[in-house]
């Protein structure tokens, strides 16, 4: 086992730099420009290589926005069920489509695949471009396939900081609580991306809470276009890229 690797215990899959939302707030950037996702099928067969080595305790998919590509998350989700890992979460902002018959269908399918913590993102930042009804929508046919979503707002400055945009955030989230949603801590937003070119506001700048240790990771990390640990899952099996792998 690849020593940098030993303590393993999570996989992410970005499942498309496409999204539904141009959020200020955003640590990836602008989502103009792209196309296509990452391959089901591929991604399905990595979780269940890995997991024949390592005990993956947890493994999210996100984006993007990842409900774009439903099928292809219910696909990983479902090898992560198949292969015993417990967790199996996804975030997103619940935008993917205006249409209630598809919202539903959709809806369903994650709750088949064992998809069993669904992150929503709601706050300013996303509600500045992303209309709240269907978003509102899907997080009701969640509920009602047995998986209610976590509300996950991004605060600016923390939770407690009192701002335009944690002002209006608290407001959103008011909406959801009183629904009987329970709302998580969030996050806080960091300088990286659109938010470094279009916020201010970053008196403490905080570090990126998604970075480790190259030398000691706990996650793998798969990119929307295959890119993980200096390879590609296209082009060399899993296993080898985890074994040649150096920071």
């Amino acid at each position: 086992m690849n020593i940098y690797l030993k303590d393993l215990e999570r996989i992410e899959f970005s499942i498309t730099m496409c999204c539904t939302g141009r959020c200020r707030h955003c640590s990836q950037g602008e989502h103009e420009g792209f196309s296509g996702h990452i391959d089901g099928a591929v991604a399905a067969e990595l979780v269940e290589k890995v997991c024949r080595s390592y005990t993956v305790k947890s493994l999210m998919t996100f984006g993007g926005e990842p409900l774009l590509y439903p099928e292809t998350v219910c696909t990983i989700h479902s090898a992560a069920k198949r292969s015993g890992i417990p967790r199996r979460e996804m975030i997103t902002n619940g935008f993917f489509s205006r249409d209630r018959e598809r919202i539903a269908a959709v809806s369903r399918m994650l709750s088949e695949s064992g998809v069993n913590r669904v992150l929503l993102s709601v706050d300013a930042f996303h509600q500045e471009t992303i209309p709240l009804e269907p978003v509102r929508f899907f997080a009701d046919c969640l509920r009602r396939e047995g998986i209610p979503p976590e509300i996950h707002p991004a605060w600016l400055g923390g939770m407690g900081a009192d701002n335009e945009y944690n002002s209006r955030t608290r407001e959103l989230l008011e909406q959801f609580r009183r629904s009987g949603y329970v709302i998580s801590e969030g996050n806080n937003i960091f300088p990286k991306g659109n938010a470094l070119k279009l916020m201010d506001g970053f008196e403490e700048a905080p570090a990126d809470p998604y970075e480790e240790d190259p030398r000691h990771l706990h996650t793998l990390c798969i990119d929307a276009d295959g890119r993980v640990l200096n390879g590609s899952i296209y082009e060399a099996d899993i296993t080898d890229i985890m074994d040649r792998y150096e920071p």
